[in-house]
């Protein structure tokens, strides 16, 4: 009998490789599963979303994801960044991916300095989530605004190159 495959339970969970490679320990037992009680509280936001509509919900998705790369492309590009996100609307999802070669060290400064909680894959991906509910275009354009100053400030060069267990 193997041992239960859960996301979680992978070596590395975040480096997404095709072939499941188990935690060491404990750590091989942990599946993606949540607690049932813990399930309860998804019932109100379920109802937000069957009262806002899909479709209401992705067209807000997709206006949001297009100024964030209209803020790409005049505020981030300059500095190089690049797009990594499809520009057809129909081939994204609710977030814009941006790539620059100091993309970790970068997202640390976010997440540590600049209250933005971006997420980050590797290479070089520095993933701007958009959650139409309650994100605003005000919070889209500050996070722009102190991505830059990550940037041009260059508070990204204390961060180590080292990869984290957690991005």
């Amino acid at each position: 009998m193997g041992s239960p495959r859960g996301w979680f339970g992978q070596k590395d969970q975040f480096d997404l490789a095709p072939d499941y490679q188990a935690g060491p320990g404990i750590q091989r037992f942990l599946v993606g599963t949540p607690p049932v009680l813990s399930l309860a509280a998804v019932e109100p936001g379920v109802d937000l979303v069957r009262e806002a509509g899909l479709d209401r919900i992705r067209a807000k998705s997709v206006r949001q994801t297009e100024y964030l790369i209209g803020l790409w492309e005049a505020r981030l590009a300059p500095l190089g960044f690049t797009l990594n996100s499809p520009r057809e609307a129909a081939h994204r999802g609710s977030h814009v991916s941006i790539g620059h070669p100091e993309a970790l060290r970068i997202d640390r400064a976010l997440i540590e300095e600049m209250r933005v909680l971006p997420d980050f894959r590797y290479p070089d991906n520095i993933r701007l989530g958009v959650a139409p509910l309650y994100t605003s275009y005000a919070e889209l354009h500050e996070a722009v605004a102190r991505l830059r100053r990550v940037v041009t400030e260059r508070r990204y060069e204390k961060y180590p190159t080292e990869r984290p267990a957690v991005t």
